[in-house]
């Protein structure tokens, strides 16, 4: 089928594209393999144009399939717009990795562009869940403090030319100066008014798809209706500094680090708004509320995806 092929295209089958993701270079690509299987193409060229496209297909059939090219940000975007058109029920989300850390599209199982749409053909659909913070949806994670922060200073002349080596970067530059997240935090397990843990941290890292741990593999468990949060108070300050693999400080057992295992969670900053990021975009708040909504959306995933990566619960601390 010839790109031009317009007749031959079935509309509910619609590829949004963000042409400048990751390294930029792949537009034309995925364009191409993307009419070969039958998508309609629509890109994106500001913010927020990847909800509504993604809203405006969702609402436009009864039965779409919607694909995500880009990176985790342009998901988030494609996930929220079918959200917003009240339509889980009836539309399946592919993902086409093409952005900086693709941190999601590894943790369903894909390996490149040409395995995606080898995917959205003949890979499983699953149902997982969807992280909610003060009303914006979420797949992978929430992340506050040091790493939100160097992502937003990350810029995209800075992840085109080192990838993900970008916001390694940009986070170690930022550790020097950080003052901590002064935070209360409530989990389903606390009554109102009793804080799970209070202090004040370097990240607070709730985990839908991703799991922040070094020797446990990335991916969590987005099936159990359950976040993996993580703490890391701020007197381990002094030991990041030190470390520049930050994968292996979070993969060892410290005294500074606190991890929950629940379906609730509020944080509720003590100075003010504080800027968290869902899955790359940024929300600003001074208290965010996030719950699970387990088996909210179906994907299409690779074969090396697990709902239960560890074969078993997730051991606590």
């Amino acid at each position: 089928m010839s790109a031009g092929d317009e007749q031959s295209i079935d509309r509910s089958r619609i590829l949004i594209s963000n042409p400048v993701s990751g390294s930029g270079d792949h537009a034309e690509t995925i364009s191409r393999r993307a009419a070969e299987h039958g998508f309609t193409v629509r890109h994106t060229a500001h913010e927020g144009d990847a909800m509504r496209l993604a809203r405006e297909a969702a609402d436009s059939s009864s039965e779409a399939l919607i694909a995500a090219a880009g990176g985790d940000g342009t998901v988030n975007e494609v996930v929220n717009g079918i959200v917003a058109a009240d339509a889980l029920e009836s539309t399946t989300l592919a993902v086409v990795p093409s952005g900086t850390g693709n941190n999601f599209a590894s943790n369903i199982g894909l390996e490149g562009l040409e395995h995606a749409f080898s995917v959205i053909e003949d890979g499983r659909r699953r149902r997982i869940d969807l992280g909610v913070a003060n009303d914006r949806v979420f797949v992978n994670s929430c992340v506050g403090g040091v790493t939100a922060q160097a992502s937003e200073k990350t810029s995209s002349e800075s992840k085109a030319r080192l990838g993900v080596l970008a916001y390694v970067k940009e986070t170690l530059d930022t550790l020097g100066s950080f003052d901590g997240l002064p935070l209360r935090v409530r989990t389903d397990e606390t009554d109102e008014g009793t804080a799970a843990w209070a202090g004040t941290a370097m990240f607070v890292l709730v985990g839908n798809c991703r799991r922040f741990g070094g020797r446990r593999t990335a991916q969590a468990n987005v099936e159990d209706g359950q976040f993996e949060v993580t703490i890391i108070e701020d007197a381990s300050m002094s030991e990041l500094l030190g470390n520049v693999a930050l994968e292996e400080l979070l993969g060892r057992p410290q005294s500074s680090i606190v991890r929950y295992q629940t379906p609730f969670l509020t944080l509720e900053s003590r100075h003010g708004a504080l800027e968290y990021s869902l899955d790359g975009e940024l929300l600003e708040a001074e208290t965010l509320s996030l719950e699970t909504r387990p088996n909210a959306l179906t994907v299409a995933v690779g074969d090396s995806y697990q709902p239960t990566p560890d074969g078993s619960v997730w051991p606590l601390q």
